[in-house]
């Protein structure tokens, strides 16, 4: 009976083990810069799915199951969904993360399927806690792939955090509007086609926007070694991170 009490024990501690490892991912997968005197944290949880941590205030992009367990998250201050698809909107991970006062910005489709959601529309910009958020557009342009994400319907976002702009692209593909997008610091750019851009269209996007480090998202099983190449001496950091 011992012997069977002390393998239940260690299962339970493995079980524990593993969990904890599941909702820190974030934490263990992060980026640190300094902004000013303020501290910026990029926490990437996998596929689309981040968390921004600034000034005390916690933002998150697109937060879907299984990419952390989000019980065990700092409660959102903001939430930004780019649309409606289900590896970007889950209500019920919204639900989970949200408290009272959080402010969830999403494009209208998506909107509609949250309660208390502000729908946020191409060109259309807020301030909230001090942030700037700007919504652009996000779509497909290949003959063919327009199904996936037509235009007009899905957004990216550009964050102004004090003298960083951020831009979380969405689901697009390397659409004429990037040329507008002004002074990127970080970007963060989808690979995976037929629904996002392929190596080269990303590639391109990158050298159009200039931004000083791009993150490739969204890939899958998408090989990046050609991306890098393309990249290199560009000026351009490629941070290569757990986002499949």
């Amino acid at each position: 009976m011992k012997r069977w009490k002390n393998i239940m024990l260690l299962l339970l501690a493995f079980t524990v083990q593993t969990g904890a490892q599941t909702a820190t991912k974030g934490a263990e997968n992060m980026d640190t810069f300094m902004i000013g005197k303020d501290t910026l944290k990029l926490h990437f949880f996998g596929h689309a799915s981040l968390m921004l941590e600034y000034r005390d205030r916690c933002i998150y992009f697109d937060p879907v199951n299984p990419y952390a367990d989000y019980r065990l998250l700092p409660k959102a201050d903001m939430i930004l969904i780019t649309h409606e698809h289900r590896d970007h909107l889950d209500t019920a991970v919204i639900a989970e993360i949200r408290k009272d006062g959080t402010h969830i910005l999403a494009n209208e489709k998506a909107a509609a399927q949250i309660p208390d959601a502000a729908a946020m529309h191409s060109g259309e910009s807020r301030e909230i806690f001090g942030i700037g958020i700007l919504a652009v557009p996000a779509y497909n342009t290949t003959k063919g792939r327009e199904k996936y994400h037509p235009k007009g319907n899905g957004n990216g976002y550009i964050l102004n955090l004090g003298s960083r702009h951020i831009y979380i692209a969405g689901d697009t593909e390397d659409i004429p509007e990037m040329k507008k997008l002004g002074p990127v610091e970080i970007a963060f750019l989808p690979v995976n086609q037929p629904y996002t851009m392929t190596v080269e269209q990303v590639a391109g996007a990158a050298k159009t926007i200039r931004p000083k480090i791009l993150y490739p998202y969204h890939y899958g099983n998408t090989d990046l070694a050609p991306l890098l190449r393309k990249l290199r001496n560009s000026g351009i950091e490629v941070r290569i991170r757990d986002m499949e």
